[in-house]
């Protein structure tokens, strides 16, 4: 077999895997907007769509990694080709992680929409959601257009989101603190905020790979981390779940 039937046989394998890195980040897109929507209009019945959904998430991430390790195993792949596959490996995986959040989310909607609401929550957790969607869908395309820029761009981006994560923390303690009939709601809405704060994070971790991709170092963490709630003496923020 000569180079170039191996290269355009690579070629081939790595349009497959990236083709399901897209329909795998499409969903994922889709379960943040969705389950930020079930939680506003307090919809179980979307909520547990999402729920369900994140089945494909995961069977697509067992794709794309049986995917990569065959082309590994049979195509032998030069070094800049196996910093292709790498990298999709660990965009896959941290896709599945962001669904997974997403799946958590849904999952309080259920618990939350049989409480009283507390206003305004839902909605800013809704435009936190959103933030988040619009990063991973700037920085999927950055990974397909290998656009460094762009990926440092939305990198810079998640510091939005931890100052909204911060600014929403600081309201639910006001609630619980005001009323202890809130501390429930406050404490599975919290867990909601933390999970799309985490959600960004994941992101970045996707736009540090795009930027490895293009330039083969993993760029150093200068950007300092905005969620400052564990820095409240009045309580410690559970772990994400």
């Amino acid at each position: 077999m000569n180079d170039e039937h191996i290269s355009s046989a690579f070629d081939r394998d790595l349009e497959t895997i990236q083709a399901l890195i897209m329909k795998m980040g499409g969903l994922v897109e889709q379960a943040i907007l969705d389950a930020a929507t079930s939680l506003e209009m307090r919809d179980e019945e979307l909520a547990e769509e999402v729920r369900q959904r994140d089945l494909a998430v995961d069977d697509l991430e067992e794709q794309i990694n049986h995917e990569a390790a065959r082309v590994i195993a049979l195509r032998a792949p030069t070094a800049i080709d196996l910093r292709i596959i790498l990298t999709v490996m660990k965009i896959a995986a941290n896709l599945e992680r962001i669904g997974d959040y997403a799946k958590n989310m849904a999952k309080r909607t259920t618990v939350l929409s049989q409480m009283t609401p507390i206003n305004g929550a839902a909605a800013a957790l809704r435009r936190m959601a959103r933030e988040v969607e619009r990063m991973l869908r700037d920085g999927l395309d950055a990974y397909i257009r290998r656009d460094e820029g762009l990926a440092r761009d939305v990198m810079h981006r998640d510091h939005d989101v931890d100052q909204m994560y911060n600014a929403i923390f600081r309201e639910f303690l006001t609630f619980m603190m005001e009323d202890p009939r809130n501390i429930t709601p406050c404490m599975h809405l919290h867990f909601i905020a933390k999970n799309t704060e985490r959600m960004g994070d994941h992101v970045t971790n996707i736009c540090e790979q795009v930027i490895y991709l293009v330039t083969g170092e993993v760029p150093e963490d200068s950007r300092p981390k905005s969620d400052k709630t564990s820095e409240d003496p009045r309580v410690a923020p559970p772990r994400a779940g």
